[in-house]
């Protein structure tokens, strides 16, 4: 008797759920995520983390990317428990795209105005972009400019193009490179030490219609590979700074090489201060690298200020030879609680 036929034998990765390309897609969504949650967690988490977290945290929102492209592949895999991954990892970073700190309503300044004062604050790497600068400051008029990556010649062209009768006090760290850097000031300013750092951290007292102002230029060093722990640690004496003097009126400017997903920038602005930016809507506004139109890139440049100062417009302003985009802010100053 002729045996009937049996099945026909099965193939490798005949099965639909079992094919190459979609193994190949949820390995490579697996990656994807774990990447991208080693740096959401430590966002959660509230450190800064080794190499490369810091200088991943400094681009948060662009992680986007990645997950949504995770997310595809989960979705192509048919990986279900990849799905709910993605989906926690992208509500995570939606949340913390929103701007940390106060809401602008509650950080709004109490007591009558007394004055208004504009402040404008530029790193023009290595003195290049410095005749950009002038050309700015002319423009816009500031009462306050702090200049970064002021060298030599730098402070000799702004001494040349901007003398003493458009700003009558200056507080500078004269040097080469990157370590150069100077406060220009239409009020009067009374010398203060300035943050101690790697680049040149200057600080004054400012007189604002009769009123002290604490200044300080903010420069610490970027969270390179190798020396994340001398950012961090820079970052830490300027939040020393700020909270050294709570009671008292504080503009604190400058190229801060931190975002508001850094865990050491964000210890500053618990010291008592706010971030001008964030509070005129501008949270998320790039302002480096410049060669990259917005949105791409990332705000590492700030004007933070105390409560007794109300940020009411906040503008990005593109200068020729530098890598950064000047921050211009206008304050309204309110007469503090000790007068």
């Amino acid at each position: 008797m002729t045996q009937a036929p049996g099945p026909p034998p099965v193939l490798p990765y005949d099965d639909p759920d079992r094919r190459p390309g979609r193994t190949l897609a949820a390995w490579a969504a697996g990656l994807l995520l774990a990447g991208v949650s080693a740096v959401v967690g430590c966002r959660i988490a509230d450190v800064d983390g080794v190499t490369p977290v810091p200088q991943l945290l400094a681009f948060l929102p662009w992680l986007l990317a990645p997950t949504g492209a995770a997310l595809l592949l989960t979705a192509l895999a048919r990986w279900r428990i990849g799905m709910v991954w993605g989906v926690a990892v992208l509500g995570a970073l939606a949340w913390y795209i929103e701007p940390y700190g106060k809401n602008p309503k509650d950080a709004a300044a109490s007591g009558p105005p007394v004055a208004e004062v504009r402040v404008l604050s530029s790193n023009v790497q290595f003195g290049r972009g410095t005749e950009s600068l002038v050309g700015a400051v002319r423009r816009e008029r500031p009462g306050l400019v702090f200049v970064e990556e002021c060298d030599y010649g730098c402070q000799d062209t702004l001494r040349r193009e901007l003398p003493r009768a458009d700003f009558p006090y200056r507080q500078a760290v004269e040097a080469g490179g990157s370590e150069g850097s100077v406060i220009l000031s239409r009020y009067p300013l009374k010398a203060a030490a300035g943050v101690p750092g790697t680049m040149g951290m200057p600080g004054a007292v400012a007189d604002v219609k009769g009123h002290d102002v604490r200044v300080q230029l903010a420069h610490p060093m970027p969270p390179l590979p190798r020396q994340v722990g001398l950012w961090r640690s820079e970052l830490g004496e300027l939040r020393d700074f700020a909270a050294a003097g709570r009671s008292q009126p504080t503009i604190l400017a400058g190229d801060f090489n931190a975002t508001q997903d850094h865990a050491a920038f964000r210890r500053i602005l618990d010291a008592g201060l706010h971030d001008s930016a964030g509070l005129t809507g501008k949270s998320r506004a790039p302002s480096w690298p410049s060669r990259l139109r917005p949105p791409l890139g990332t705000q590492i440049d700030h004007v933070l200020v105390s409560e007794e100062f109300s940020p009411h417009t906040a503008r990005f302003i593109e200068l020729a030879d530098t890598d950064h985009r000047a921050l211009l802010v206008d304050l309204t100053m309110h007469r503090p609680a000790a007068s």
